[in-house]
């Protein structure tokens, strides 16, 4: 997949989702004098995951010899027979923007380690579940826990990495602990009304959902985490009120755009380097942002669209769904969707961080994840 700059064909309206820029202090936007190459972002995911990898693995060694093999072949520590692996424990987002929002407000990176692996360990809860909900049969190039061991057992790992989640920020000293608990439990809630949601828009008919209502549940789903992330954050580095809520708009928004490229792969990524089936989503019938903006296009596509969710995949249908996705609209529509809620996120972080150099690595955290083509 390409830059994500291009004009839309289609461009349905948003409501309430207008163009109007945040309130509170008014600050010029951080700019680079180039844009980023990724060099930096792998850099700092890299160290994340090297100083959050120890908290993790200790974490979950804790769990009972069950639990305890199960989340370690989700995290690609172990092979189903309980054999040592070298598997992909995925790119650590989450923990490195924990880390780089300390950082980048003068905290000390050391302090927020057991949180960042906190809010590691949630999102992996959610990834469990998920693909328990979504039957889905691969993530990282492997099959899925639940696939391996069961829906049982996968859904009571899940459960345990939120407990573990939770009890590692109850047990730990710092005078923010205590706010990064509650901050993560209600962003649990969150995550969960927006997995609600989502499940109950595949019942819907496509007539019935609209873009505000997509547009919510990926917040709820995608964003709430990554602001989350960057809040705790904020939180350990000693920030205001003012400043923690404009970091977590940031991650938010960074996280809306995120979810904008992420449901473009899942329709035209290739499966050899996301390591997901090609279309599984459309198959499904799942409501995605580019589906969903393609229904409200108006255009003869999107009605042959809406005739074709309307029931559910038949073998052979996939690429006239992509094709109609496509005409309608509903790619270039997300593509630029995904570059407006960048730049809402670069006015969220100038908020807290105006300085362009301390606020470099949120940037170059946000523009990875949403100008990735895997």
């Amino acid at each position: 997949m390409g830059e994500f700059l291009t004009e839309p064909k289609q461009t349905p309206t948003l409501g309430r989702r207008g163009p109007a820029g945040p309130p509170g202090r008014s600050r010029p936007v951080p700019r680079r004098a180039t844009p980023s190459d990724g060099h930096e972002a792998t850099a700092i995911l890299d160290r994340a995951r090297d100083v959050v990898d120890p908290e993790l693995r200790r974490a979950v060694d804790s769990l009972p010899g069950a639990m305890r093999r199960i989340a370690r072949y989700h995290f690609g520590w172990e092979h189903a027979d309980g054999t040592p692996a070298n598997g992909n424990a995925g790119k650590a987002i989450r923990p490195a923007l924990v880390l780089t929002a300390v950082r980048a407000l003068g905290g000390r990176e050391a302090v927020a380690v057991g949180a960042a692996a906190a809010v590691e360990l949630v999102h992996n809860f959610t990834l469990l579940h998920d693909d328990v909900m979504d039957r889905d049969a691969t993530r990282r190039h492997r099959p899925t826990v639940w696939t391996v061991f069961g829906d049982a057992d996968a859904i009571l790992a899940g459960d345990a990495l939120q407990a573990l989640a939770l009890r590692m920020l109850a047990e730990d000293r710092h005078p923010a602990a205590a706010a990064a608990a509650a901050r993560l439990a209600a962003c649990v809630v969150e995550l969960c009304a927006g997995q609600h949601a989502d499940t109950a828009m595949e019942r819907s008919d496509p007539d019935e959902v609209t873009l505000d209502d997509v547009l919510d549940m990926a917040e709820a789903k995608t964003g709430a985490l990554l602001g989350c992330a960057c809040a705790v954050g904020a939180l350990y580095a000693g920030a205001d009120d003012e400043d923690v809520e404009a970091l977590d708009a940031f991650g938010r928004e960074a996280g809306l755009a995120f979810q904008l490229i992420d449901d473009v792969i899942g329709i035209w990524g290739d499966p050899g380097r996301t390591g997901k089936p090609a279309g599984a989503d459309l198959m499904a019938r799942k409501k995605s942002l580019p589906v969903v903006a393609a229904l409200a296009s108006g255009t003869p596509a999107a009605a042959d669209l809406a005739e074709l969710y309307r029931g559910p995949y038949r073998e052979g249908e996939l690429e006239r769904t992509v094709l109609a996705v496509e005409q309608a609209g509903g790619r270039d529509w997300a593509q630029q969707q995904a570059a407006d809620r960048m730049g809402r996120a670069m006015h969220e972080l100038s908020r807290a961080i105006p300085d362009p150099e301390a606020a470099g690595g949120l940037l170059a955290l946000a523009e990875f994840v949403t100008r990735r083509s895997t």
